[in-house]
């Protein structure tokens, strides 16, 4: 993950879970945070590298970064103002 300095508002740890899961829980805790909260998710399915981009597009979140480091995929997301 690149240095940001940009404050973390909630965490979803995603890890041994597969699609659908880590979405479906992604989609759960969005809906729980503040419109402009940053989100991180962690994830070890390969697949969220193509799904969690898909969400974030298709319900206008922001995608702020996106890691991979030994098979854990780290997500920064932005929900929807």
């Amino acid at each position: 993950m690149t240095d940001m300095l940009i404050q973390i508002d909630a965490e979803l740890d995603a890890s041994g879970l597969f699609c659908p899961e880590p979405v479906m829980m992604l989609h759960t805790k969005v809906r729980e945070l503040a419109a402009g909260a940053v989100l991180k998710v962690i994830a070890t399915d390969p697949s969220t590298q193509r799904d969690i981009p898909k969400f974030c597009m298709f319900l206008e979140h922001q995608l702020l970064d996106s890691s991979e480091h030994q098979g854990t995929y780290t997500y920064v997301i932005r929900k929807k103002s």
